[in-house]
């Protein structure tokens, strides 16, 4: 792998602040979403994830504010998701200042929406977000959810995300809905079934702890690592511990 590891924060926002739960519940303050963003561009942050959490569950549109004021205030790559549903909200959010977009309910609902946004804005805006939980209903085992983690749709994960793969989507944003906040490490199976599906980049969430569960996941196929828990509640200087361990494993970081 040549290309630099990115190590991504991911900021949950609900009514303007920043939530962190467990398997997508149980959701507990942690902060201003623009403080916490300015932090982690200092702390050496590669990117940003911004999702709203209840956009899709509630049918309203992302909080706009929030993103210009972040964009503002930060210089690294911004992605935004939750509620996104047409050409017309990406337009918005590029407007606002996302450098991405990231998708799921919507795409699934309708996927010729990724065609779409893909054809009038290019591939690297766009990032699937896929929710995947562990299920029995499907081939893989892998079952894809929609609605922030709370709707399962009965359809396998690795068809959908190569399915998505095809349609052009830039990246994909892979959440384990099991590991999710549990801080028990990545779900290493999962993200080596998916890379075995698409040559996409491939961003690894839910389940990170500590330092030492990022390399196992970079070697099981991720070409990025997301976490939330671990950088909200953690030491301040925990992006450079991750960065540390990433480096220490044989795996070039920024």
């Amino acid at each position: 792998m040549s290309l630099a590891v990115r190590v991504i924060p991911c900021l949950d926002v609900d009514a303007g602040r920043v939530v962190k739960g467990v398997n997508f519940e149980k959701l507990r303050d942690a902060g201003d979403p623009v403080e916490l963003a300015q932090r982690y561009n200092l702390a050496g942050a590669d990117e940003l994830t911004f999702l709203d959490v209840t956009a899709s569950t509630d049918s309203r549109e992302t909080t706009y504010e929030v993103v210009t004021r972040t964009a503002q205030e930060v210089f690294i790559p911004l992605t935004v998701g939750g509620g996104v549903r047409r050409v017309e909200d990406v337009d918005r959010l590029l407007k606002h200042g996302a450098d991405k977009v990231s998708i799921n309910t919507a795409a699934v609902a309708r996927p010729a929406v990724i065609n779409e946004i893909v054809a009038r804005f290019g591939n690297q805006v766009l990032v699937l977000s896929a929710d995947v939980r562990r299920s029995l209903n499907t081939e893989s085992g892998f079952e894809v959810t929609t609605h922030g983690g709370g709707k399962g749709t009965g359809i396998d994960a690795l068809d959908w995300i190569a399915e998505a793969s095809q349609r052009g989507v830039g990246e994909i944003l892979l959440n384990s809905i099991d590991a999710d906040g549990t801080q028990s490490g990545f779900d290493l199976e999962m993200i080596a079934a998916v890379r075995a599906v698409t040559r996409v980049p491939l961003i690894a969430s839910g389940g990170a702890g500590e330092p030492e569960h990022f390399p196992p996941a970079i070697a099981a196929g991720a070409d990025a690592v997301l976490a939330a828990s671990m950088f909200h509640f953690g030491p301040v200087d925990m992006i450079a511990r991750v960065k540390d361990e990433i480096r220490k494993a044989g795996y070039p970081v920024r």
